[in-house]
C-alpha cells in the first residue's frame, strides 16, 4: 500500500480542524451585544458546561468498564473452533475514540454558547448578517466532528497498519486484525455521541432553565403540543431583542 496515501487521511483531518479553528475565530470576534445579552448569555454558557462536565463524569465510568471487557475480549482468538481477529488494543482504540467523541462534543457546546448571543445581536442589524453566523458557528461542530473523525482513523489505522501489517505483502488475515481493533474508534465515538445525545435531550431543554433558574415565565401552551412550547421559549429572547 501505497504510505503516502496513508499519511494523507490524516493530514486532511488536520486540514479540516485548522479551517474549524479559523471559524471559531471568526465567531468569537462579531459583537456579543449589549451587558444584558452578554450576562444572560454567561449563564447559559456556564450551566452547559457544568452539565457538559457531569456528564463527562458518569459516561467516564462506562467507558472504564466498556474499555475492561473489550482488551479482555481481545485475548480471546477463538471461539467453537472460529478464529477471532481481535486484539487487546481494541480497547485503546475505544478510549480513544471516546475522547475524540467527548471533545467534538466541547467543541460544539463552547461555540453554541458564543454563536447564539452573536446571532441575536447580529439579527437586530440584518437576517443575513444573522444567518451567516449562526451558518458559520454550525459549521465549527461540523468540521470538528469531521477532523477529529478522519485524523482519529486515519492515524489509528497507520499505527495498527504498521503494528500488524508487518510484511511489504499485504495478508488477509494480518488486514482483518488491523480493521478490527480498529473499529473499537468506532464504538468508543458512538457510544459517547449517544449518551450525550440522549441526555442533553432531556436535561437540557431551555424553557426549563429559562422557567426554573432565571425566572418563572407563563406556559403560552400548558396543555398544547409540547413541540410548540419549546419553539416559544427558544425564539421568545430573539424576537424581544429584535424588536427593540
Amino acid at each position: 500500500m501505497n504510505e503516502y496515501v496513508l499519511y494523507l487521511v490524516p493530514a486532511l483531518g488536520i486540514v479540516g480542524l485548522i479551517v474549524m479553528a479559523i471559524k471559531a475565530a471568526w465567531v468569537t470576534k462579531q459583537d456579543a451585544g449589549d451587558q444584558k445579552m452578554q450576562e444572560l448569555a454567561g449563564y447559559i454558557a456556564r450551566g452547559a458546561m457544568a452539565f457538559l462536565k457531569a456528564e463527562w463524569k458518569i459516561l467516564s465510568y462506562f467507558v472504564i468498564v466498556a474499555a475492561a471487557l473489550l482488551a479482555w475480549s481481545g485475548t480471546i482468538h477463538e471461539v467453537n473452533g472460529m478464529k477471532i481477529h481481535s486484539h487487546w488494543l481494541i480497547a485503546v482504540a475505544f478510549i480513544i475514540g471516546a475522547v475524540f467523541s467527548a471533545t467534538a462534543g466541547y467543541i460544539g457546546m463552547k461555540i453554541a454558547t458564543r454563536a447564539n448571543v452573536r446571532t441575536t445581536q447580529a439579527a437586530r442589524t440584518s437576517l443575513s448578517r444573522a444567518l451567516k453566523v449562526s451558518f458559520t458557528g454550525g459549521t465549527v461542530m461540523g468540521l470538528g466532528v469531521a477532523g477529529l473523525a478522519v485524523f482519529g482513523l486515519g492515524s489509528l489505522f497507520i499505527v495498527f497498519y504498521t503494528m500488524f501489517v508487518k510484511d511489504s505483502a499485504v495478508s488477509g488475515e494480518e488486514m482483518k486484525r488491523a480493521i478490527e481493533v480498529l473499529t473499537g474508534f468506532s464504538l468508543g465515538a458512538e457510544s459517547i455521541a449517544l449518551f450525550a445525545r440522549v441526555g442533553g435531550g432531556i436535561y437540557t431543554k431551555d424553557r426549563c432553565v429559562c422557567r426554573q433558574v432565571w425566572r418563572p415565565l407563563p406556559d403560552p401552551a400548558a396543555h398544547g403540543d409540547c413541540r410548540y412550547r419549546d419553539y416559544f421559549f427558544h425564539h421568545r429572547y430573539v424576537l424581544r431583542s429584535h424588536k427593540r
